[in-house]
């Protein structure tokens, strides 16, 4: 135990030396900063000066040693005088003469220890003197921290507003100093001797209340506040929670082990079996965070919101990346609900009735929710009156703006509904959250209402955006059909001015041969444009079996070749001869489209490569590019959907068309990126003479099965 004792006077040299240091800085901050209007300016400095000395003093002689206790005294008498100068702060030293007794006596207690440190001198070989002495020496200077302790609080209950910002920050350094005290010689009088520990670290806490006592000697401390954290002050409600736990679990096991005999250590078994099982239950458990959280709200902060904190994860989920399983108007449900810490909502929106229908569920799937949710009554009254509905006052027949009969019968017997906010954007209901019950249950009140309100208005306006630009994007892409189809109509329009022609001149000249040759050569012509242009109408339509026609792949792949050399370099890597089974028109403007697609998503240096080859069943062009690439996500989601381009001012149908021509050929068309690599798409179609081979068998009669047999 020898290196125990060692360390232990190390560490208590080591507090000692930290509280001269704190305490004598402290003095001198004080002299050279210090408020010099403040009446307990010199009491401040000297308490500092003397704490610092008492320090020092316990680390060369040892903090028990009589010199130590003469230094402590000093410091004491020192306290005591900056608390009778603080009673000047605000006039009252002259009308609160009775204290003045009581900071006599206090007085006259501490001039008793020195007495008793010289008749202990004498008497050192006297062990029961001795014990005395101790015993008295301890009692008096339990005294002087009880006296100085009421001084304090009669101090600043009856100190005005002001005065209390004046001399807060002396009387927390003041009152920490004598509290230490109290509990250090009261645990000292009850065991009989000074306890170590404490005694070790009364150097270091004198020193850190020193600071305190500096900060209140400051002009500008009456400004100074102490506001910690709602998530520090939510820890350390925890904290104590728990050390609340485990002093009652040593006081019933230390309880128990007095029965004595196997019965007390059993009974301490089963306790401390039990007390575990249910710390595993309840410390963890939702509801236990709840109550502290809403404990600590209530009765240690003025607000039950932090506005800060509650603002940035308001932001914070609203403008989070839309996952696979979050949408918009979830993430806009669950920004308002961890405001009031429950568990799922609903969002409502309004129909082209006025009536609210569910749009987006959190956390809420048991709940039934018929089609029309509400009435536009209802509607109607949360607009004019934006007004919050709490169910609970419902199902109590409270009535504010005349909701109580248009309230929906499923939010009345849905117990679990709390309270429905409106939002509301320029005057105008864009939706309404339906909020769950927290766990812990509580009602609504003025600063519910007030927050969720203003909350509700900004959320309004995130979904009032929302509708707004996909509104715009609806109305750019009809903007982009319009154009389209103007071509469309425009070349309608010519076919229609050449057959209205050829009309008109048949009358005159049907007779003519020779009029008759180029009318069927005009007809012809116009038909073959109709035709193509209601091919690329009806991308979605299939291609009738007799378009399809042998087309030799690697001819086509040396057009794309040629047609693109000028602009871009394209290359044919590799052309095997076969033909396939396509409408060469439509697989033409397919792959012309892949193709634009690979030049446009590479730089102008990078070449576009084209495969062609064939496993004698399939074949199979290939164009690949070393472009920017696609995500998965896009390849799987986005490509063939209408709308939806990864090019600046891409329409999103291209990749849809080919696709779908293709596949009206009997092919497919398959993709392959990855970003920042490049893109590989692969056109496959049946090989023509396999293709015959496989209709001419598929034509033939199958041989029938002999009567005796039995079809599975």
């Amino acid at each position: 135990m020898e290196w125990l004792t060692s360390l232990l006077n190390s560490a208590t040299m080591l507090c000692y030396l930290a509280g001269a240091f704190l305490a004598g800085g402290a003095g001198l901050w004080i002299a050279r900063s210090g408020d010099e209007a403040r009446p307990d300016r010199r009491a401040a400095i000297a308490a500092s000066t003397l704490t610092a000395i008492w320090c020092v003093i316990s680390v060369v002689f040892g903090p028990n040693a009589a010199e130590a206790e003469l230094a402590a005294t000093a410091r004491n008498l020192a306290l005591i005088a900056v608390i009778s100068r603080l009673f000047a702060a605000d006039g009252r030293d002259e009308s609160l003469k009775p204290i003045r007794p009581v900071i006599a006596s206090l007085v006259a207690v501490q001039f008793l220890q020195p007495v008793l440190l010289f008749v202990s001198s004498q008497t050192a070989e006297y062990e029961q003197i001795q014990l005395v002495i101790f015993e008295i020496g301890t009692l008096l200077n339990m005294l002087v921290a009880v006296g100085a302790l009421v001084l304090l609080h009669n101090l600043y209950a009856s100190a005005a507003n002001v005065s209390r910002q004046i001399i807060r920050w002396s009387g927390i350094a003041l009152a920490g100093i004598f509290a230490y005290d109290l509990n250090l010689f009261t645990v000292a009088y009850l065991a009989g001797e000074t306890p170590a520990f404490l005694i070790a670290a009364r150097g270091i806490a004198a020193g850190l209340f020193a600071i305190a006592l500096a900060l209140g000697a400051n002009a500008t401390s009456a400004g100074l506040q102490f506001s910690p954290s709602r998530a520090v002050t939510f820890q350390t409600l925890s904290l104590l929670v728990i050390g609340s736990y485990l002093s009652m679990m040593i006081v019933v096991t230390r309880g128990l082990a007095l029965l004595g005999g196997d019965i007390a250590r059993a009974s301490q078994a089963l306790f401390l079996v039990l007390a575990v099982v249910a710390a595993i239950l309840w410390l963890p458990s939702e509801r236990m965070r709840g109550w502290l959280r809403v404990t600590a709200a209530k009765h240690l902060f003025q607000h039950r919101y932090d506005y800060r904190e509650e603002w940035l994860r308001f932001t914070q989920t609203i403008s989070q990346k839309s996952s696979g399983n979050s949408s918009f108007h979830q993430r806009a449900v669950k920004a308002i609900a961890d405001i009031t810490d429950s568990p799922a909502g609903l969002l409502l929106v309004p129909d082209e009735e006025a009536r609210l229908e569910l749009s987006a569920r959190w956390n809420w799937a048991t709940l039934e929710v018929p089609a029309q949710a509400t009435d536009f009554a209802l509607a109607g009254l949360l607009e004019q009156h934006n007004h919050i509905l709490d169910l609970g006052e419902a199902r109590a027949g409270i009535d504010h703006v005349g909701e109580l009969e248009h309230v929906p019968q499923w939010l009345i017997e849905a117990e679990d509904a709390w309270a429905v906010v409106p939002l509301i954007h320029f005057d105008r209901l864009v939706g309404a959250i339906v909020l769950a019950r927290p766990r812990i249950e509580r009602r609504l009140d003025w600063e519910d209402f007030d927050l969720l309100r203003v909350v509700g208005q900004q959320l309004a306006s995130y979904l009032a955006e929302q509708a707004g630009q996909q509104a715009l994007m609806d109305a750019s892409r009809f903007d982009e059909f319009n154009r389209r189809m103007a071509f469309v109509m425009h070349d309608i329009k010519n076919l229609a001015s050449q057959l209205s022609l050829l009309s008109g001149n048949a009358q005159k000249h049907a007779d003519n041969p020779a009029f008759r040759a180029d009318m069927l050569v005009t007809l012809r012509n116009s038909s073959d444009k109709l035709n193509a242009l209601l091919a690329r109408l009806g991308r979605y339509g299939g291609q009738s079996a007799n378009t399809l026609r042998p087309v030799d792949l690697s001819v086509l792949a040396r057009d794309l070749e040629q047609r693109f050399k000028s602009a871009h370099p394209v290359q044919v890597t590799q052309a095997e001869t076969f033909e396939v089974l396509a409408d060469a028109e439509s697989l033409e403007q397919a792959l012309v489209h892949i193709v634009q697609n690979a030049v446009d998503a590479s730089g102008p240096e990078d070449a576009v490569h084209i495969s062609v080859s064939s496993d004698g069943i399939t074949g199979q062009i290939e164009i690949i590019d070393s472009g920017e690439g696609m995500s998965p996500e896009f390849v799987r989601t986005g490509l063939f959907k209408p709308f939806v381009s990864s090019k600046q001012g891409g329409f999103g149908i291209g990749a849809l068309e080919a696709r779908e021509m293709i596949k009206s050929m009997g092919g497919r068309l398959s993709v392959e990126s990855r970003e920042g690599i490049g893109t590989r798409f692969a056109a496959t179609l049946p090989v023509a003479e396999t293709a015959s081979l496989l209709s001419r068998a598929n034509a033939g009669s199958i041989a029938p099965q002999p009567k005796n047999e039995k079809v599975a």
